[in-house]
């Protein structure tokens, strides 16, 4: 038997081969240069790439993307997309497609994986609570609804961040609290409750997973939790900040998902107010305000920490403004376009993609000379968002 092997094995292995070769392989590639374009007004994600400053591909069919954000999967190959009208999608970036879809909420606005990257967890309006999902599957796996109160109420959510442990932290609006819920049994989700200020509208959490900081809207102040002393509750930071002044219509929320933490400080947007707060990390006491050209919505750290680059609400939404984090000063103010509504660093901090809405363009920048690199077309860009954050606690 053996010799009627090998006197045929001539012919077998070119065979094998031959098969090998007339199936098309996919180009290999990493993912770490990859990332998606919101186009909100065609309810669609472009997938680019930075090291080559191109677009790749369009992905379509992704529903209301009025306020969408983005997750990325740990190998960084998945985009998780939050739509606002509740969609839910998961973007294959290698091959430009949609891997699964599902409408998980009546209003959604964003959301979160876990620490071990198998969970995928939306923050929801409507119904207020949060949600989490097989990253495969997108299958339900937990539904923890925001009530308070007596009368059955359910809460908006907002500032939702993972936490070690598979953990999650949010805040309610209309409850005035933070929760921390254990996801690490799905099944069994706990909830732990923490008074806050009045009407937490946004929050971060630092780069250690430590401190987590609730912007709020009710009053002039910030809401902060430090969870490796959980116990001791939410501290009132910066109380009262606007001394009592007026404060102005406010045209547009700050975000605080983006934050700022550099140089041993952060760096956060006054509610209301033309001003950049400066906060000492620790001692949580306010170092300085620098006044800026209007109301700031993104205060963003540049990923070495040097500069913090900031962006602002109608009517001044096509002005930017840099801050120099070692003086505190400002060292550049220029027009990118018009409605700038977002921006997004390199994983190095080499350039940053600036969204200008009314343009219909991305504009690419070099941080270190401020110079424009190139431009993108896109249909009402908004949210840019690159696979490194799929590395990052609070992304």
């Amino acid at each position: 038997m053996l010799h009627l092997i090998v006197k045929y094995m001539w012919w077998i292995v070119p065979v094998l081969l031959l098969s090998a070769c007339a199936t098309p392989q996919p180009t290999l590639r990493g993912t770490g240069d990859l990332g998606v374009v919101i186009e909100r007004a065609t309810g669609q994600v472009q997938v680019i790439e930075t090291s080559g400053r191109k677009s790749l591909a369009q992905v379509s069919g992704l529903g209301d993307l009025s306020h969408a954000s983005v997750v990325f999967s740990r190998d960084g190959r998945y985009a998780y997309v939050f739509g606002r009208d509740g969609g839910l999608t998961k973007v294959d970036l290698l091959t430009a497609t949609i891997a699964g879809r599902i409408l998980q909420a009546g209003n959604s606005i964003g959301g979160a994986v876990s620490q071990d990257g198998r969970l995928v967890v939306a923050q929801n309006y409507e119904p207020g609570g949060i949600k989490a999902f097989d990253a495969d599957t997108l299958e339900l796996v937990a539904d923890v609804p925001a009530d308070y109160g007596t009368e059955g109420k359910r809460s908006k959510v907002v500032g939702l961040a993972d936490l070690p442990g598979n953990r999650f932290i949010y805040s309610l609006f209309d409850a005035n609290e933070i929760r921390v819920t254990d996801l690490s049994d799905p099944k069994n989700p706990k909830t732990e409750r923490y008074p806050a200020g009045k009407q937490p509208y946004d929050a971060l959490v630092t780069p250690d997973g430590r401190y987590y900081i609730a912007g709020l809207f009710g009053e002039d102040g910030l809401s902060m939790l430090d969870l490796w002393q959980s116990a001791q509750g939410v501290r009132t930071i910066l109380p009262g900040y606007g001394r009592g002044e007026q404060a102005l219509p406010v045209y547009k929320m700050p975000h605080l998902r983006g934050w700022a933490v550099a140089a041993g400080r952060a760096y956060l947007p006054a509610i209301g107010r033309h001003e950049v707060l400066v906060v000492e990390l620790g001692s949580w006491k306010e170092v300085a305000r620098i006044a800026v050209k209007s109301q700031p919505v993104f205060v963003m750290a540049r990923p070495d920490g040097r500069e913090v680059w900031v962006n602002f609400a109608f009517p001044d939404n096509g002005w930017m403004q840099v801050i120099d984090t070692f003086t505190n000063r400002l060292v550049d103010t220029f027009q990118p376009g018009r409605a700038i509504l977002h921006m997004e660093f390199t994983p190095k901090g080499e350039a940053v993609w600036i969204s200008a809405r009314d343009d219909n363009k991305v504009a690419i920048y070099d941080t270190r000379t401020r110079q424009r690199l190139a431009e993108l077309p896109a249909s009402s860009p908004s949210g840019i968002f690159f696979t490194s954050r799929a590395f990052r606690t609070g992304f």
